[in-house]
């Protein structure tokens, strides 16, 4: 059984049944049944079903948001955001697709010779909690658009939200089994990507899980793309926008209680404005209010796991000890519900627990850096390359340290955020292979070269 347990309270909630080892190869099989059909549909007729599916989303938004925020304590206002971005990455590749997927023309010694993209064929998709609707669905939109067909093996935490996502295909009139709900113990994986009709793994996750998924799928020499951690820099200079600089710090940083693999965490502030920037940051962050994410006021939720809230205090105090200053927060609360305090922590050193490890929850960790050159130094001395800002009104500087820094993503005077239209992912152990974009939904096909005389 799948025994989830609501963060807001402690309390268990609705168990699930979980599937055999028997079970789960069945359903594995119901999606290598629907592939063949599914790939020989036209793009149109693909992209109806993913309109529909869109809509279907946004009729029962109130119902999905309401999973979530009971499952892994997201709170309310984020909830039905996180559905609408789900719907549009569906309408997207509805609308792209065709555009992403035409043959690539290619001058050779042939009378005509050219790239043709094809479906690989049923592809896993092995999901995390922290943002239940739209990872599934950046998974799942582009995949379907391709011609594959989807075994979703989502977190045991959030079984509602899977099985309600498999629900809303059916609710739209899709194709029966193009996407087949994998409810799963963990120890099961490992079966499912050695599974004969499994092509390909997508995998969003820690670093660590991320590595064995790597090997099983590489030991069955099977396509995967992973989307790991991350420790993302945001590099403040002297010459930053300072207000809009920490408002946007601030939001990225405490975006789903901090549970995000993008979030600024490691703050970079350059030596002249840093006491300065730090009083910004300190005044923004002592006026979210933690609390119920049933509360439409409340700003942060509670940390999805027991497990992890421990996890994360423990980064603190070692942080604390190592010599960093906790402004604010930093103290385990009492009470129901697995909830951690907006936390500040400053004058942080790269060595310290808080820099080198990823930090998952409402925690901002603050260094200064001596100017441009310094930061980019401390922004690389990570395991970790998923996403990272850059605050400058020299456009130039700007350029430089986004092409220096090493990461699969960079904004520049903004927030890193995931978008349908553009290329996500990470570099070192922060992943491979992108999701999103064009390139995201060339991840899973077959590029094939036609040759004709």
């Amino acid at each position: 059984m799948l025994n989830p347990i609501s963060p807001a309270t402690g309390q268990p909630l609705q168990s699930y049944a979980t599937l055999t080892r028997e079970e789960m190869a069945a359903q594995i099989t119901l999606a290598h049944q629907a592939y063949s059909p599914w790939r020989t549909c036209s793009l149109d007729a693909r992209a109806s079903v993913l309109k529909r599916v869109a809509a279907q989303l946004r009729a029962e938004k109130a119902t999905l948001a309401q999973l979530m925020t009971d499952e892994m304590g997201k709170p309310v206002k984020e909830a039905g955001p996180e559905v609408e971005k789900a719907a549009w990455c569906c309408d997207h590749y509805a609308e792209y697709a065709a555009t992403y997927l035409q043959d690539d023309q290619v001058e050779s010694d042939a009378g005509n010779s050219y790239v043709h993209y094809q479906p690989l064929g049923v592809l896993l998709g092995v999901l995390p909690w922290n943002a239940p609707l739209w990872i599934a669905f950046r998974f799942l939109a582009p995949a379907l658009m391709a011609g594959n067909t989807c075994v979703m093996k989502h977190d045991p935490h959030v079984p509602g939200c899977a099985q309600a996502i498999a629900q809303i295909f059916s609710n739209a009139g899709a194709p029966e089994n193009i996407v087949v709900n994998l409810p799963i113990e963990n120890a099961l994986v490992s079966e499912a990507i050695a599974h004969p009709h499994v092509q390909a793994v997508s995998f969003t996750g820690s670093a660590k899980a991320g590595g064995i998924v790597a090997a099983m799928a590489a030991a069955h020499i099977k396509h995967a793309v992973l989307e790991l951690g991350g420790s993302d820099p945001c590099i403040v200079l002297a010459d930053a926008d300072q207000e809009i600089a920490a408002d946007v710090a601030v939001l990225s940083r405490i975006i789903n209680a901090g549970q995000s693999c993008i979030a600024a965490k490691r703050i970079l502030v350059e030596q002249p404005i840093y006491d300065a920037f730090v009083d910004k940051l300190t005044q923004r962050l002592a006026k979210l209010k933690v609390g119920d994410p049933n509360d439409p006021a409340t700003d942060i939720g509670p940390i999805a796991r027991e497990d992890l809230r421990t996890h994360l205090h423990r980064q603190v105090t070692e942080s604390v000890m190592q010599g960093a200053t906790c402004v604010l927060g930093g103290e385990l609360p009492s009470g129901d519900g697995f909830y951690y305090p907006v936390t500040l922590l400053t004058d942080a050193q790269p060595a310290m627990t808080a820099m080198q490890e990823e930090v998952f929850g409402p925690v901002m960790v603050v260094c200064p850096v001596r100017d441009a050159e310094h930061a980019l130094q401390v922004a690389n001395a990570s395991e970790y390359g998923l996403g990272a800002g850059v605050w400058t009104r020299d456009s130039a500087t700007a350029l430089h340290l986004a092409k220096q820094l090493e990461t699969g993503q960079v904004a520049i005077n903004g927030i890193v955020k995931t978008d349908p239209r553009l290329p996500s992912g990470g570099i070192k152990k922060s992943g491979y292979g992108r999701e999103l974009g064009e390139q995201g939904i060339k991840a899973f096909i077959n590029a094939k070269q036609i040759w004709v005389r």
